[in-house]
């Protein structure tokens, strides 16, 4: 994780609701839970994935996963990076669940990509 984001992860204060689109298109690749992601936007989880479904027309894990999945293709195809070395920072908890997504995405192996 990045430090300089640690006040922003690990600060249990209230927070006022801010930007949804923006702040999740900034933070998508840190492994917290959709509760947290709603702490952290100032909403009640009902009120998150209510207007999350009306920011991005999708469930809040659903685009998480594509929005990660995305830009793992990307790191892997174009700057050529190993699987092994992208999963963690994209917010994947193992490198089998990571594979396995992926595939399922895209029918085909992260390593075949390389």
């Amino acid at each position: 994780m990045k430090p300089e984001l640690y006040g922003v992860f690990f600060d249990f204060g209230k927070p006022e609701k801010i930007n949804m689109e923006e702040f999740m298109n900034q933070n998508y690749k840190f492994n917290v839970g959709i509760e947290r992601f709603a702490h952290l936007t100032g909403r009640s989880l009902s009120a998150f994935k209510r207007d999350f479904k009306q920011i991005f027309n999708d469930t809040p894990n659903r685009w998480l996963i594509q929005k990660r999945l995305q830009e793992a293709y990307f790191l892997i195809n174009k700057k050529k990076q190993k699987p092994s070395e992208i999963y963690i920072d994209l917010g994947f908890e193992d490198l089998s669940h990571f594979s396995f997504a992926f595939k399922k995405q895209f029918g085909m192996s992260p390593k075949n990509l390389l």
